[in-house]
C-alpha cells in the first residue's frame, strides 16, 4: 500500500516543525499582527501612517547555501535572507513591517529548518519586523541529498512624501560607502569555483582572513536599517550593492545624464575579495561587476550633509561623487 510517507513526504514531521516555527515567529510579532503563522494567510493591520506607500521585495540566499550545507552551519542563512530583504526596501526609505519565508528541501530536516528560522527570528526582532508566516515544502525528486532553498518576502511602508527615489540627486552630491561584512549573499558561484566548496577547503585557515575560509564566506549579510533610519531625511539616494556590484546597482537610482564616480583606494577592500581575485586571476572589471568589493550600501547626499552622515554611520567613508555624464557609462571607478 502506498502512502505520502513512502513517497518521501513526512506530514507529521512537517507539522511538528511548524509548531516550533510558530514559537520562533511569536517572538517577532507586533501589535499590528492580527494573525500570524497558522491560518492560510497572515493578517497585518496597517497603522500609524497618513499616506502610506507599501514597499515589497523578495530574494533568495543563492549558492551560499551550498557552503552552509558543507559545514552544517545554518543560523546565519536565516539572518542573511532577512537582512538582505530589509536593506532592499530600505533603499526606498521603508520601515520593515512583516516578513514571510519559503524553505524547500528534498527530505525535511526539522533541525535545519528550525535553525534557519531561528536566524530569521533574531534578525526580524533586531529591526522590529514581524515574521508573519511562510511555507516549508518537502519535495523529493526535485532537491537531491541535503540540498535546499530559502527565499524571503518582505513588506514595508513609508510615508508618500518621504519616499527615497533618487530623483533629486544632483551633480556634486557625495557618495558615501558603508562597509560590507563580506560577500553578503552574492557572487558565491564564482567564489566557490575559485576557492572550493568542500568541507576540507572551507576549513582551511588563511592568515590574511584571520580565520577559516568558511568563516569568511558564511559571515552574515549586514543590515543597515537601524543606523540609517535616523538619517533618511537627508539622504537623496540609497543603493544596496547586491548581484551586479557597484556597476549595476548604483545606476538604478541615478537620474538621466548623471554618473557615480568612485575613487579607488578611499575604502578598505576586505581580504576575502583580494584572495578571490588573486586565486582566480580575476580582473578588477569583473570583480566590481560581481562582488560588492567592501561596500554594502551606497548613500548619496548633498555636500552640506556629508559630515553629519559620516559621523553617524560606523565605518562610513566618502568614496566619490556624482558627476555630469552624457555617455552610457553610469559608474566610473578609478
Amino acid at each position: 500500500m502506498q502512502s505520502y510517507a513512502r513517497a518521501g513526504v513526512d506530514i507529521s514531521a512537517a507539522t511538528r516543525t511548524k509548531e516550533v516555527i510558530k514559537e520562533l515567529a511569536q517572538a517577532t510579532l507586533r501589535p499590528e499582527v492580527l494573525a500570524g503563522p497558522g491560518l492560510f494567510g497572515g493578517l497585518f493591520e496597517l497603522r500609524g501612517y497618513h499616506r502610506p506607500v507599501l514597499v515589497s521585495s523578495c530574494d533568495g540566499v543563492g549558492t551560499k547555501l551550498i557552503l552552509a550545507v558543507a559545514l552544517g552551519r545554518y543560523e546565519g542563512i536565516g539572518m542573511d535572507i532577512v537582512n538582505h530583504s530589509v536593506n532592499d526596501i530600505l533603499t526606498a526609505g521603508a520601515d520593515p513591517l512583516f516578513f514571510l519565508d519559503y524553505i524547500a528541501m528534498g527530505k525535511l530536516s526539522p533541525e535545519v529548518v528550525t535553525t534557519v528560522v531561528k536566524g530569521m527570528s533574531m534578525a526580524c526582532q533586531e529591526v522590529g519586523c514581524a515574521l508573519i508566516g511562510g511555507e516549508t515544502a518537502e519535495m523529493p525528486g526535485l532537491y537531491a541529498g541535503q540540498d535546499f532553498d530559502v527565499v524571503g518576502f518582505i513588506v514595508g511602508a513609508v510615508e508618500k512624501e518621504n519616499v527615497i527615489n533618487g530623483q533629486n540627486i544632483a551633480c556634486g552630491d557625495a557618495l558615501i560607502g558603508l562597509p560590507s561584512s563580506g560577500l553578503h549573499t552574492n557572487g558565491y558561484s564564482l567564489a566557490r569555483k575559485v576557492l572550493g566548496e568542500s568541507q576540507s577547503e572551507l576549513s582551511r585557515f588563511y592568515p590574511e582572513l584571520g580565520g577559516t575560509l568558511g568563516d569568511a564566506l558564511l559571515e552574515p549579510h549586514r543590515c543597515y536599517y537601524k543606523e540609517l533610519k535616523p538619517l533618511l531625511s537627508v539622504v537623496k539616494g540609497l543603493a544596496h550593492i547586491t548581484g551586479g556590484g557597484l556597476l549595476d546597482n548604483v545606476p538604478r537610482i541615478l537620474p538621466p545624464n548623471l554618473a557615480a564616480h568612485f575613487c579607488r583606494g578611499t575604502w578598505a577592500v576586505p581580504a576575502i575579495f583580494s584572495l578571490i581575485q588573486r586565486q582566480g586571476k580575476i580582473g578588477s572589471a569583473e570583480a566590481y561587476h560581481v562582488f560588492n568589493m567592501g561596500i554594502g550600501m551606497v548613500v548619496i547626499c548633498s555636500p552640506k550633509n556629508v559630515d553629519r552622515v559620516v559621523r553617524a554611520l560606523p565605518g562610513a567613508t566618502i568614496v566619490g561623487d556624482i558627476i555630469q555624464q552624457s555617455g552610457p557609462e553610469r559608474v566610473i571607478i578609478d
